[in-house]
């Protein structure tokens, strides 16, 4: 569930493994350059976190932020 914090909107999501993991924010990259708005992301072995803000709106969570949250949450379904 994507959490407001600091700002941004945020999620943590676990996977089975790296290749997972992995897999997952090769999928969310594809979507991210399609809608031209990418996430700040890192990865730690099975883990992502993303963090969504709209940084030409002065970092603040727009409606390009929920539309790519709810085309990430797809991808996990």
């Amino acid at each position: 569930m994507w959490k407001e914090i600091d700002g941004k909107l945020q999620q943590t999501f676990k996977f089975k493994d790296f290749s997972e993991a992995f897999a997952f924010m090769t999928r969310v990259a594809l979507v991210a350059e399609c809608q031209q708005h990418h996430p700040d992301w890192s990865n730690e072995y099975n883990k992502v976190n993303i963090s969504l803000c709209t940084h030409d709106q002065g970092n603040a969570i727009t409606e390009k932020d929920h539309k790519l949250a709810k085309a990430i949450d797809e991808l996990v379904k």
